[in-house]
């Protein structure tokens, strides 16, 4: 890949990503709901596991994205940052149980097509957040979607 389509590549996912979150910012506030918080967090915590561990800085990393992400200030952050760690927790004792349960939760917003997809819409923004959105990451949101009955290619993935 040469550096001016890399560079096209990074300016396209900088747009999605602003887009995704303009559009995030005017649902969530009608979605401020447990199911919703807990399927955002779950999703977030595939999103740092999702090469089979979580990195601590990787954690502390997304942890901050979460606080910081503007669609996600309709919640105490206290509140998302202990639904975050919870899931990490599940994740770093026995990744496969922990994904499953993970997975199993955003799943749990498949009656709420909105909802779900506005999870996606996270997962997505903090995989790319650091301009890798790579390919343990997209698979996390994929099988996200699969979770929920939204066909990936909905997000381009």
């Amino acid at each position: 890949m040469s550096l001016r389509s890399f560079m096209g590549f990074w300016d396209q996912l900088k747009a999605k990503t602003q887009e995704l979150n303009g559009q995030l910012q005017t649902k969530t506030a009608q979605f401020k709901n447990k199911e919703f918080a807990n399927g955002s967090m779950a999703m977030c915590a595939l999103i740092a596991a999702a090469d089979g561990r979580i990195d601590p800085t990787e954690r502390q990393k997304t942890a901050a994205l979460i606080m910081s992400n503007e669609a996600l200030k309709v919640f105490t952050p206290d509140e998302l940052r202990e639904k975050f760690d919870w899931y990490c927790d599940k994740l770093a004792g026995d990744f496969d149980f922990g994904k499953v349960e993970a997975t199993a939760t955003v799943g749990k917003l498949k009656s709420k097509p909105e909802q779900a997809r506005a999870v996606i819409q996270i997962g997505i923004i903090i995989g790319g957040a650091d301009g890798n959105f790579d390919q343990h990451e997209k698979n996390a949101v994929k099988e996200a979607c699969f979770a929920v009955g939204i066909d990936p290619a909905e997000f381009d993935l």
